[in-house]
């Protein structure tokens, strides 16, 4: 493999982990705003939620799962870009910790 090839994946390898965690942010206030939008409805609201309201439920439900899909087609490819050179401990261990993250995510 050349310098030039290597170079290559190393900066699609960054890339692609610069989006991930981007996206893991983005998933952390959606998931946040979630929750608050739910404990809305538990602690103080004793009626059936709005239409408003609940086009904006809908609508955060559905951001979430984008992001979600987004993560997993972003870990998709740093796996093949990790399976394109020969894996680093260090490589190896940040995808790890990139799944670990979308599973706690997927499990919420």
């Amino acid at each position: 493999m050349t310098d030039t090839n290597l170079d290559l994946q190393e900066s699609g390898w960054e890339e692609l982990r610069k989006e991930a965690r981007k996206i893991e942010g983005d998933l952390d206030v959606k998931l946040s705003s979630y929750a608050k939008l739910g404990a809305r409805f538990t602690q103080g609201d004793t009626g059936s939620p709005t239409l408003g309201s609940s086009r904006s439920w809908k609508s955060m439900v559905n951001e979430i799962q984008s992001l979600l899909e987004k993560l997993l087609d972003i870990n998709d490819a740093m796996s093949r870009c990790a399976a394109s050179a020969a894996p680093t401990t260090s490589v190896t261990q940040k995808l790890a910790r990139h799944r670990d993250i979308l599973l706690e995510f997927t499990q919420v």
